[in-house]
């Protein structure tokens, strides 16, 4: 039940962003929500996830109103609701109401706020210039290190396509009939905008598609395996790329560390009528029973190229322990060269936007291995400058900014010596 004051939707919203605020992800506060209506948690998620998204702009709005800085939760509702009335819309009447009886539940502090609340908000719902506002830029511990990389230019075309979010894209089986309203992407992706429901479309059930960004389909396509060969797929969970190896006919082992995560594989290949062999195992520690043909290695990372769908990463996030990840990925990509047989192949893959965690490690990978080569990729889709000077392919979010982006990425093939 809601909170007296207040609405399901609204409520459980500044409950997740409070959750975030203590350091937990949005994905992590999934039974907070567990007892609404599942509509009113759709709700709730998409009231989180667009405040988060948009905090940046909605604390320039607020800013122009207020004479000093509200304390955090009332600074929490204030932002839901401008967020709600300027970027989703909703009619500022019912929000504003809304906003104030939720204000006022949050004990004595709220109900002295109640006041400001009502007043900031009825200014900022005539706001002109939303549209205009700078988007909401990365935090320092992250922003410093890629401006390194990339310039400012750069920097906020990410932010701006962070700010757009990011529609559904879909993997189709090979032989399955596309989706009506489905727009092909360059790269052989199928990409639907707007909301979706997921089980409801058609060929769910039947198992024609699963749910991928277009980026994140990549390197399995980049790894080009062939009917017959023994292919590990390393760190593989939640089975994306497990899926699009499996399709091609090849022999396909599947590796993850987490047994719960590797059950949502087996029960997406079974929808999709694809089989694997998938093995509970620390991938440092685990050896096939003989050289295989191929690795797809898409390692643990910062998955800093992740932000336009996940917007609590900025907020959950500060930069501590990315070091050990770099150490991880380096002794991963190590061990899993170890694996292949001469001249087998491996795809090297994070979901960052780090050099450090991409481009770097490979030209240390390519020092450390006398004979180990870049093979640039051939893929229908990629724009020539996507690819870097040591032969890998890094995307960014801001990539096909005018058609909804994608998520970033670095991929590279390695060769081993024959």
């Amino acid at each position: 039940m809601a909170k007296p004051g207040g609405d399901m939707a609204r409520n459980g919203a500044l409950r997740l962003i409070q959750g975030v605020r203590d350091g937990l992800s949005l994905s992590d506060q999934s039974g907070v929500l567990r007892k609404m209506p599942v509509a009113e948690q759709a709700r709730a998620a998409r009231l989180a996830a667009e405040t988060l998204r948009h905090q940046g702009r909605a604390d320039q709005v607020i800013e122009t109103f207020v004479n000093r800085k509200p304390a955090p939760q009332v600074a929490d509702v204030l932002r839901l609701a401008v967020v709600e009335m300027l970027e989703l819309g909703a009619p500022a009447h019912g929000v504003v109401g809304a906003a104030v009886d939720l204000t006022r539940t949050l004990g004595q502090r709220g109900q002295a706020a109640a006041g400001m609340v009502n007043a900031v908000l009825r200014k900022a719902s005539a706001y002109e210039g939303w549209a205009d506002l700078r988007p909401q830029q990365l935090p320092e511990w992250l922003r410093d290190p890629l401006l390194d990389a990339y310039d400012e230019g750069t920097m906020s075309a990410m932010e701006a396509a962070h700010q757009q979010g990011a529609p559904i894209d879909l993997t189709l089986k090979s032989g399955s009939t596309t989706i009506e309203g489905a727009e092909l992407l360059p790269t052989g992706s199928l990409r639907l905008h707007g909301h979706v429901h997921v089980s409801a479309l058609p060929g769910f059930t039947e198992g024609d598609w699963w749910v991928q960004d277009a980026a994140a389909a990549l390197p399995a396509r980049l790894l080009n395996a062939e009917a017959g060969e023994r292919v590990a797929d390393l760190c593989a969970a939640p089975g994306g790329k497990t899926m699009q190896l499996a399709a091609t006919g090849a022999d396909v082992i599947a590796v993850d560390i987490n047994e719960q995560r590797l059950k949502r594989v087996t029960e997406n290949l079974t929808r999709c009528g694809l089989s694997a062999k998938l093995v509970t195992a620390d991938a440092l520690e685990w050896h096939p029973d003989a050289p295989l043909d191929a690795i797809l290695l898409d390692a643990p990372c910062s998955a800093t190229g992740t932000i336009r769908r996940h917007p609590d990463l900025p907020f959950i996030r500060d930069g501590y322990g990315i070091g050990d990840l770099i150490e991880l990925q380096e002794k991963l990509l190590d061990h899993a060269l170890s694996l292949l047989r001469p001249g087998g192949r491996l795809v090297y893959a994070t979901c960052s936007l780090i050099p450090d965690e991409g481009e770097v490690q490979v030209d240390e990978a390519l020092a450390r291995h006398p004979g180990l080569t870049v093979e640039r990729p051939v893929l229908d889709g990629i724009d020539p400058a996507w690819i870097t000077e040591e032969g890998g392919l890094r995307l960014r979010p801001d990539y096909w900014a005018d058609n909804g982006g994608m998520d970033g990425f670095y991929m590279a093939v390695l060769r081993k010596p024959a």
